[in-house]
């Protein structure tokens, strides 16, 4: 009985001294599928969007304040920097901004008018990557799409104050025949400005006015977009004036260079037509536009703590 007992001891202890040799030759012998190249990674999706409330720390890379979207194909950067034609432009990727090359962890981009920007790039999970910019301590989050599956008209939508930026000036092309006479039916071009604190507007009585620099602006004031619950569609258009008090509307977007402003006092409509397209980017004699729009955080920006991991 005994000698059946050390049988069967020194059976179990060489099954688990050959388990556990077993297991270490796996473990190290275990070469793991390598992880696709930044390349691929960067090719993986078709439109970043960038989300810019997520941005961290209080530098700024111009090209990606600008940009809704961005995409990179071939060797070459795209961006969406502009409503007006977002979802059309450039088969849905928008206009090339520049070039970049990407290797190991590491985003090179030569913008046309912003020149070399550098970044880290760091995947937080299946479709959103950082671009952290070790120059000005910036983290700048991307969200991966596919075309057929991008929602540019949330987008649109989202930012719409920013369309009513892209033109030079807003020129009365219809007013109802129903409706109360009111101190707006007299004004005849607006125009909503980019950069400051983004709110600005003015508003002019001329009439027939062919180049919009030429226009006379009698008002000025700060304007505010706001959303109605339940329709992504229709947003509420407010005009504080300077000078005296405020007008309301609804507004709809009947094209890219066409809105409709409902007046809810007076229960007129009126519709105005885009002047001045303002590409924001250069022209086609590769000269820069006007000023820019930024698009600015809804939220306050935190203060990043990511320490750049390059040697």
């Amino acid at each position: 009985m005994k000698t059946l007992k050390l049988l069967l001891g020194f059976a179990l202890i060489a099954t688990l001294f050959t388990s556990c040799y077993t297991d270490e030759v796996y473990i190290d012998n275990y070469n793991p599928e390598p992880s696709i190249s930044l390349n691929q990674l960067l090719n993986s999706y078709e439109l970043w969007y960038v989300d810019i409330n997520e941005t961290i720390g209080y530098g700024e890379t111009p090209f990606l304040q600008m940009a809704f979207t961005i995409s990179f194909r071939n060797g070459t950067l795209f961006a969406n920097n502009n409503l007006v034609g977002f979802g059309s432009q450039g088969n849905g990727f928008g206009i090339p901004v520049g070039n970049y090359d990407a290797y190991d962890t590491i985003l090179d981009v030569n913008h046309v008018i912003d020149g070399f920007e550098t970044f880290d790039v760091y995947q937080i999970n299946t479709n959103t990557i950082e671009l952290y910019n070790p120059y000005n301590n910036t983290s700048y989050f991307l969200k991966g799409y596919q075309r057929a599956n991008f929602d540019y008209d949330y987008i649109f939508y989202d930012n719409i104050h920013y369309f009513l930026q892209e033109y030079e000036a807003w020129e009365k092309t219809y007013t109802s025949a129903s409706g109360d006479i009111n101190e707006f039916d007299n004004e005849n071009y607006l125009q909503f400005l980019a950069g400051g604190n983004d709110s600005e507007f003015r508003s002019s009585q001329d009439v027939g006015i062919n180049n919009p620099d030429n226009i006379y602006w009698d008002y000025t004031g700060v304007y505010g977009v706001n959303n109605i619950p339940g329709n992504m569609y229709l947003k509420t258009l407010s005009l504080n004036y300077d000078s005296y008090g405020s007008e309301f509307f609804e507004l709809s977007v009947v094209n890219d260079a066409l809105v409709r402003l409902f007046h809810t006092s007076s229960g007129t409509t009126y519709e105005f037509s885009g002047r001045g397209y303002i590409q924001y980017l250069k022209t086609a004699e590769g000269k820069k536009t006007k000023a820019p729009k930024m698009r600015k955080f809804k939220s306050e920006r935190k203060e990043n703590t990511r320490v750049s991991s390059r040697v």
